[in-house]
């Protein structure tokens, strides 16, 4: 399945006493809650192979192993020619290898009881398995057959391609993921990553077993593969290891080429435009409309301030409650005047970019409003936001992580990405005293440095009429109506 971007507890203190803790002496205990969960948490073991592979796994304590092969690649690496082999890859993965048919890969997964999945984003590419954690040797075989030995038939291919057009279709009945391929297409205009995932039709009707194989040969090397994997003891005498990890890491990847013949493919550049792409359809009950300013990747230092700005906006639908008592001022808004069916704050990061912005639905008449309020909360993070307000967004933001980390899969997840985004799995701690650090002064530094009177990039679909024009928009970016 195509995807367009962590703990088990086992402290006395719950996660609603997390979230609500604040400022002054309530603040200091948060901190102190927080290391005292930091202290639950298991090693994170690292291993980098002679062909420079790395294995990462930990011991969650869980009575199943999550287990995946994260790949440094994905439709970021493709060129106009090609886009869309990352994605038709992963789904010929599963169609059989020299040693397995489909059928045969299929019934063994069955009689393990074990899932196994592939998804494929802009930077990265990723096969897991979900099994006991007395059947990870076979998962992580089977693993290193499918990335390794797939047989990528002629006839398979086709029936593939069939496949993948009639998800195209299926995609674009989403709005919510065709507004974000139209947001990144105006924000990255003309590179890499304003590209869809799945490519145009006319690619996927021309990909062919050369491309796919070139791709591989390509991107598939040691140094940009991560092993990860995350499980516990279970009702067998066998027990979750790192070392048996290694082990079976060296026998079935070992042979993986570790170097590039000449130059390894640089990370393909790409440039934030502000634009817009407006599809104006009355027929639609419903506007879909994004706007996003540029922010940073994953490593930047403004990382974590504009995660807890994106907090502090937060998210609504139409089934909550609360009104008034929302901690989000654009929630509360949104709740009293009815001014949409929902919005989303996001913050999507990249290798050395991303778009930190919002995402609503709307109905025609309260564009308008909708657009004003979100951009007058937008000020507000760059103007006026309050000590409070930042302490309750933190205690959020690392309620959220915690809950996020719930299971051997977001673990193995978590492990995977960030071995890949940072080279290493930052600490629990670590990532709780980086937000713990931030104070008002800090948002209100950090988003009018990415926020404060900036070309927004924006796409909207639907009746989108009474969405103001791209220079009232832009005004809005640093100037309030009264």
């Amino acid at each position: 399945m195509c995807l367009h971007s962590c703990l088990c507890c086992k402290t006395v203190v719950c996660a609603h006493c997390l979230l609500t803790l604040t400022a002054g002496p309530r603040r200091l205990l948060a901190t102190q809650a927080a290391q005292q969960v930091a202290l639950n948490v298991p090693e994170t073991k690292v291993t980098t192979l002679e062909n420079g592979l790395r294995v990462a796994s930990e011991d969650a304590g869980l009575t199943t192993c999550t287990v995946g092969l994260w790949i440094d690649a994905g439709s970021r690496y493709e060129n106009e020619r090609n886009n869309g082999t990352a994605h038709f890859l992963e789904h010929m993965a599963f169609k059989g290898t020299r040693k397995r048919s489909q059928l045969d890969l299929e019934l063994e997964i069955e009689n393990m009881g074990a899932h196994l999945n592939a998804y494929t984003s802009r930077e990265q590419t990723v096969y897991y398995a979900k099994a006991f954690s007395k059947d990870l040797p076979r998962a992580v075989e089977i693993l290193a057959d499918i990335i390794q030995n797939s047989t990528l038939g002629e006839a398979e291919i086709e029936r593939e391609r069939g496949v993948i057009l009639r998800e195209m279709q299926e995609v674009e009945t989403n709005l919510q993921e065709v507004v974000f391929d139209y947001l990144h297409a105006t924000a990255y205009q003309s590179t890499a990553l304003g590209r869809t995932i799945l490519g145009p039709t006319e690619n996927i009707k021309t990909i062919n077993r050369g491309d796919l194989v070139e791709y591989i040969t390509t991107h598939y090397k040691g140094p940009r593969i991560v092993l990860a994997a995350a499980g516990g003891q279970i009702m067998t005498s066998f027990q979750f290891s790192h070392n048996e990890l290694i082990d079976l890491a060296k026998y079935h990847f070992g042979k993986l080429p570790g170097r590039y013949k000449g130059e390894a493919p640089a990370l393909p550049q790409c440039h934030f435009t502000g634009s817009e792409i407006r599809v104006r359809d009355d027929k639609m009950p419903l506007a879909h409309i994004a706007i996003a300013v540029e922010a940073v990747g994953w490593s930047h230092p403004d990382t974590i301030p504009l995660m807890v700005a994106n907090t502090l906006i937060g998210n609504w639908d139409r089934s909550f409650g609360g009104g008034v008592n929302l901690s989000s001022k654009l929630a509360q808004m949104a709740c009293q005047g009815n001014l949409c069916h929902s919005f989303q704050s996001f913050n999507t990061c990249y290798t050395d970019t991303g778009l930190w912005g919002l995402y609503m639905v709307c109905e025609p008449g309260t564009i308008n409003d909708m657009m004003h309020f979100t951009q007058m909360e937008w000020m507000s993070l760059c103007t006026s936001v309050t000590e409070t307000e930042v302490a309750r967004a933190k205690n959020l933001l690392k309620t959220n992580m915690l809950l996020h980390l719930d299971g051997s899969t977001p673990i193995c997840e978590d492990i995977g990405r960030q071995m890949l985004c940072y080279s290493r799995r930052i600490p629990l701690h670590e990532l709780e005293a980086r937000i713990d650090a931030i104070d008002a002064n800090t948002i209100k530094d950090v988003c009018t440095k990415y926020i404060f009177s900036k070309a927004p990039a924006i796409a909207a679909v639907g009746p989108i009429e009474q969405l103001p024009d791209y220079n009232q928009i832009q005004s809005g970016m640093f100037w309030m109506r009264t």
